[in-house]
């Protein structure tokens, strides 16, 4: 039986500027769903009815508050 030992080369490498953008855009979204929105995203389906039931308000209610957003 040989010991064989294997070599791996980790060579320096840049972030995709596109990955960049992309993970901005995640991030711009994701705030804005958890501190800003009352309604805004599925009124675009639901119409007024959307800022009536706020389903994404009440789903990230208590992450909004911990991230120090008040909404009420």
């Amino acid at each position: 039986m040989t010991n064989s030992l294997m070599q791996v080369t980790i060579s320096p490498g840049k972030v995709p500027v596109a990955a960049i953008v992309v993970l901005g855009l995640v991030f711009a979204v994701g705030l804005f769903i958890v501190g800003f929105d009352q309604g805004h995203i599925f009124s675009i389906a639901f119409g007024e009815q959307a800022f009536e039931d706020m389903y994404l308000h009440e789903l990230t209610h208590d992450m909004r508050h911990a991230a120090g957003f008040p909404c009420h």
